[in-house]
């Protein structure tokens, strides 16, 4: 571990895009001002280990939902003849029209 001594209003940068400068210090706090690109999330670490429980048991539980069998599906129940009905071919459901 990395350690530095900084006083208020001074900075420390990571890599070319992360600053991290010391705004206030009163008693035994010390406030932190963090410039991040966007993309580079920043959490206080409680959180951070929060989210990555949060998302460890969504994982684990979208597993033993794909570990489920699969329910049977239902069977369609058959017409009343036990035959499906014929579809028509014409308007009024006899032979086809000439065109």
């Amino acid at each position: 571990m990395l350690v530095l001594s900084r006083q208020r209003d001074e900075t420390i940068m990571i890599g070319d895009d992360i600053e991290i400068t010391v705004v206030d210090i009163r008693r035994d706090k010390v406030r932190l001002g963090i410039k991040a690109p966007s993309d580079v999330p920043v959490h206080r670490k409680e959180v951070y280990e929060a989210i990555q429980r949060e998302n460890q048991a969504a994982a684990e539980a979208d597993l033993e939902e794909v570990a489920k069998p699969a329910r049977p599906q239902e069977k369609e129940a058959p017409s009343e003849s036990g035959k499906a009905p014929k579809p028509s071919s014409g308007p009024d459901g006899g032979h086809p029209q000439p065109g």
